[in-house]
């Protein structure tokens, strides 16, 4: 059966060339996309700034109240449609949304070299990236095989394919899904299909391309028992990540430990972080739990 790992893990992802956590403190973070620096919203930076000043191109600044909402204020030019980045050899367009972020989240960056080091040395692993987003990571899993990447927001995945192009990587098998991903994974059951690895990045709140609703604290316990059917004694993960809940680690990774019992491998926990270009700190940004089964 599945080990349960009750010590929480940090996994901490360093700057790139085109991306890097600059400074944070009093509630905000400095980071730099490519050319551009960007200052955004941080809770959990509680500390102070290392920099005496800030020299950032365009600041989101939040909305009255905790759910959202906010807007970006510019003092330099940005590119209103976008500008390439790559990480290793996905290349994909930056922007600033109307969501604060920029299109991806590069504190994923670890986990993706965890998830392709969990299938080197294999070209036909079966891959599912449920709430896919922009399709970074579903590109970066493409190089170990099949991909089906699931998205309810049609302009996500349109997104998604432009940047598969963009990286030259257009003919990797990927299936690109505009479906709700509870139903979509409930589908895949009925059908008995099964995957080698899952990644999973559920919202806290969101609505399916025909207005399903999706809450976290409600959904998430079905759709991961859905996950866990579409995997088997030779599968090699699942990762699991959630966003600004207030919910521990240890919660996600007691759910896995009962749905996974049944597996062989591992089942840990804790936090994903941003080690800042001074390595001075490392910046908690969402909790995770990862199952995993290695040869």
């Amino acid at each position: 059966m599945a080990q349960l790992a009750t010590q929480p893990l940090i996994l901490a992802g360093e700057g790139w060339a085109d991306y890097g956590l600059v400074d944070s403190g009093q509630g905000r973070k400095l980071e730099r996309y490519g050319a551009y620096r960007f200052i955004r919203p941080e809770p959990q930076a509680m500390w102070s700034p290392r920099l005496a000043t800030w020299d950032a191109h365009g600041e989101f600044v939040p909305g009255s109240d905790e759910d959202g909402g906010g807007r970006w204020q510019f003092d330099k030019p940005v590119p209103r449609d976008g500008w390439p980045l790559a990480w290793n050899e996905v290349a994909f367009t930056a922007q600033c949304t109307p969501f604060r972020h920029l299109a991806f989240f590069p504190d994923m960056a670890p986990v993706w070299d965890w998830m392709r080091g969990m299938l080197a040395g294999r070209s036909d692993a079966s891959t599912l990236n449920l709430f896919g987003y922009t399709g970074v990571g579903t590109l970066a899993l493409s190089a170990h095989g099949p991909v089906t990447h699931v998205d309810a927001s049609k302009k996500s995945v349109a997104q998604a394919r432009e940047n598969a192009a963009l990286a030259g990587l257009e003919s990797r098998p990927v299936r690109w899904m505009i479906d709700d991903a509870a139903k979509f994974t409930a589908r895949e059951v009925r059908r008995e299909k099964r995957y080698d690895g899952i990644i999973l990045d559920p919202p806290k709140f969101g609505r399916g391309p025909t207005g399903e609703t999706w809450r976290l604290e409600e959904d998430l316990p079905g759709l991961l028992a859905d996950c866990r059917r579409l995997l088997d004694a030779d599968s090699r993960f699942l990762f699991l990540t959630v966003y600004a809940v207030r919910m521990s680690s240890l919660a996600l990774a007691g759910l896995m430990d009962e749905l996974f019992a049944n597996l062989p491998g591992t089942i840990e926990h804790g936090d994903l972080a941003v080690r800042d270009d001074a390595a001075a700190r490392l910046l908690p940004t969402a909790i995770f739990a990862r199952w995993s089964n290695p040869e």
